[in-house]
């Protein structure tokens, strides 16, 4: 077993208010119909437990299901962390939502978030491992990105 990790920071200028992306953003059942995998978020008060669909990796499938604290600072910015209660879950992300008007109009997004993942795969294998995720994660990002702008009414 070894811990495999993946990162993604990127950020926009989006034409919508910042009270509209801001909605979305804190919005389960719409972050999960916009991202590619997510099958379902469940919330309990500042946890969200994320389930996902089969991931294929180097010949093993994985299902995740993890935890986040979200700590919420409206319209602002938003921070979630894996749940320190949840340590046998397999896969956690950690990161940072922030909101900030843009001077020409609109509103600023950025994101930084990383995950981490507990396969039953030798670290040998990370290299390779971690290239598959790299690409889940950014194909993640761009269709959530372009549905995103759709919902919001800027595609």
């Amino acid at each position: 077993m070894a811990t495999f990790r993946a990162r993604d920071r990127s950020s926009a200028v989006l034409r919508s208010a910042r009270s509209e992306v801001w909605a979305a953003l804190t919005d389960p059942a719409l972050i999960a119909r916009m991202t590619p995998y997510v099958t379902g978020i469940e919330v309990d008060g500042d946890r969200w437990t994320w389930r996902m669909g089969t991931i294929p990796v180097l010949g093993v499938s994985v299902a995740p299901t993890f935890t986040e604290v979200m700590d919420l600072h409206p319209q602002e910015r938003i921070v979630f962390t894996h749940d320190p209660d949840k340590p046998d879950e397999m896969t956690s992300v950690m990161g940072t939502y922030v909101l900030a008007d843009h001077p020409g109009g609109g509103t600023e997004v950025s994101i930084d978030l990383q995950i981490a993942c507990t396969l039953p795969l030798p670290a040998l294998v990370r290299p390779a491992v971690e290239r598959v995720m790299a690409g889940v994660v950014k194909h993640m990002g761009a269709v959530f990105s372009r549905n995103l702008l759709r919902h919001l009414g800027e595609a």
